[in-house]
């Protein structure tokens, strides 16, 4: 369709006016020094907000309204920004521009999600001129970041400061598992039956299989044909005397578990560097790494490991509704080995019951972390340390419904924008995409 526009050529009445004549403009249908009407100049302005240049570019082509990469940035970049507006709750997080390099805060409104600024850098005193440039914020939601809180005091004194919960939650689990990891030696020798799962079930049909057919006489390539299996696989159940010792494959560190066994028994907080040196001596092979995982595993204790450090933190960390029943029950017999694991899956509880914000809160807090420093739990003594730190947001985030959830999903948009652009934008970029987001 061809629209033909017809205005009138105007005269300018002032003498040495530099232009004297100019066209008549057609209000909401033309811009002065444009090519394309405002409808058609918002529907790309749409495109290369999502798309940027590149993929924008591609998608003007099967618009029928083609423009090159580098039009779509500047009609991006000539997008007006909302206008900048101070809410009563801030949301406040660093992202990383270049990981363990660069980083960059975005601010935003905690209540509704919407974009306020974006800053160069993550040190205090960049947010601090900021809050101090645009003052009115009562509430400020922030993760465990030194700097950002003390801005926040420098800037707002009078502010509410929120310590985000699932980072405190998160910080648990981290001194949880490594509570679980020096304990190992107790609850990995319980070795509570376990029932066989249908992969278990599999192995050991699949073994008495292998060695029928060898004790007829067959050989192992005929083997795999009539079983459909690969020839290594026959190969390895037929070189295992016993079907569960297929679990669990043989490690450089087994000839020497007896010596691992009895220098932990003599010796419980023997370091592993000077067992790695004493087996080292004695002809090991492997990495300190494997001898770690060995041990923490329970395997020098008991002859087999029933699970891994990490499967029983995520065991004791998982709300006991949504946990299974053989779940429930290998937890109960695990921790009932060790009285420091009973204790620890008593205050874990306690922790995650306090994260459901409510008034009182602040004050069960304080009974918890009194019961924490009377336990053996060094781990969760430095994770209480770091709680008395920063109590007053720590206290405000488990009593007020403020969080900042919203700022973490605004973090992975960004992300999402960033690998768009495959890091070849500059800061003016990725700051206008954002907040026009």
């Amino acid at each position: 369709m061809v629209v033909s526009v017809q205005v009138r050529r105007l005269v300018c009445p002032v003498l040495g006016c530099p232009r004297q004549t100019f066209r008549e403009q057609v209000p909401g249908l033309l811009e002065r020094y444009q090519r394309r009407t405002n409808r058609l100049a918002g529907q790309l302005g749409s495109v290369v907000k999502e798309l940027a240049g590149r993929a924008g570019a591609r998608l003007s082509r099967a618009l029928a309204a083609a423009i090159s990469r580098s039009t779509a940035l500047r009609m991006l970049m000539r997008l007006p920004l909302p206008s900048l507006r101070v809410p009563r709750v801030l949301g406040v997080d660093d992202f990383a521009l270049k990981r363990r390099h660069r980083y960059a805060t975005i601010v935003i409104d905690a209540e509704t999600g919407d974009r306020i600024d974006v800053l160069p850098d993550r040190s205090a005193d960049t947010l601090e001129t900021w809050l101090r440039e645009h003052p009115g914020a009562e509430i400020v939601c922030r993760d465990g970041s030194g700097a950002y809180g003390e801005a926040i005091r420098r800037a707002l004194p009078d502010a509410v400061q929120v310590s985000d919960r699932w980072h405190l939650w998160h910080n648990l689990c981290d001194k949880a598992l490594a509570e679980v990891r020096s304990h190992s030696s107790c609850w990995a020798t319980a070795n509570p039956p376990r029932p066989a799962g249908v992969r278990e079930q599999t192995t050991r049909e699949r073994w008495h299989q292998v060695h029928d057919l060898l004790g007829k006489g067959v050989g192992l390539l005929e083997c795999a044909r009539r079983l459909n299996l690969a020839l290594n696989t026959v190969k390895r159940y037929a070189r295992t005397r016993e079907p569960e010792a297929l679990r669990y494959r043989p490690t450089l560190v087994d000839p020497y578990r007896d010596h691992l066994r009895a220098r932990r028994a003599v010796d419980p907080a023997v370091p592993v560097l000077h067992l790695f040196h004493e087996i080292k001596e004695q002809g090991y092979t492997g990495s300190l790494n494997l001898l770690y995982r060995y041990i923490t595993q329970g395997r020098a204790e008991g002859d087999r490991p029933v699970i891994t450090p990490r499967r029983l933190a995520r065991l004791l960390l998982t709300r006991p509704d949504n946990l299974r029943d053989k779940d429930t029950e290998l937890l109960r017999e695990l921790t009932a080995a060790c009285p420091e694991m009973t204790e620890l899956a008593r205050l874990v509880n306690e922790f995650a019951e306090l994260l459901t914000p409510t008034v009182g809160n602040d004050n069960e807090l304080t009974e918890w972390i009194t019961a924490v420093r009377a336990s053996d739990h060094p781990h969760l003594h430095a994770f209480t340390n770091g709680l008395e730190l920063d109590r007053s947001a720590v206290n405000a985030g488990l009593t007020l419904p403020h969080h900042n959830g919203r700022t973490e999903g605004v973090n992975t948009r960004t992300k999402r924008i960033m690998r768009q652009m495959h890091g070849r934008a500059g800061f003016d970029l990725l700051r206008h995409r954002i907040l026009l987001q």
